[in-house]
């Protein structure tokens, strides 16, 4: 099968209302979960199991509370002091909703790696973007 073609493609048009260093932490933590999840469902799919099941439980591996802290932690080494700051405040950001399976600790730094994920995306830094989205992957497929 070949590749999709992205040169053309931009199914996502809505800029923010804001430039994203301005935006609330959550709100990119929001679209962060977003995006990597679609990212990552999109891996899964490219395998040969197709069951709903497997799917559910492959993409669960790398998108869970727990999977996604242990990623920020492996990523932090690389990441630029700006990258760093955007980690922080996503962190630090106050959610009123508390993490169903994980430690709280966990919780926020998943918080912490969506909010750069999304602040990545709204930037349109797509290149580095892409760099830590195949880190992420391939650091827990080695895990």
């Amino acid at each position: 099968m070949s590749e999709i073609s992205t040169d053309n493609a931009n199914l996502f048009v809505f800029p923010p209302s804001k430039s994203p260093h301005l935006l609330n932490p959550l709100v990119l933590a929001y679209i962060g979960d977003a995006v990597y999840e679609v990212y990552i469902r999109q891996y899964v799919i490219s395998g040969a199991n197709h069951r709903p099941n497997h799917l559910h439980k492959a993409s669960t591996g790398y998108v869970s509370a727990k999977a996604q802290s242990k990623i920020l932690e492996a990523l932090m080494p690389m990441l630029t002091e700006e990258e760093v700051d955007m980690v922080k405040r996503g962190r630090n950001a106050k959610s009123g909703t508390t993490a169903k399976n994980a430690e709280v600790l966990e919780y926020r730094h998943s918080t912490a790696f969506e909010c750069l994920i999304g602040y990545l995306y709204y930037k349109q830094s797509f290149d580095r973007l892409k760099e830590i989205l195949d880190f992420a992957l391939a650091y827990k497929r080695q895990s």
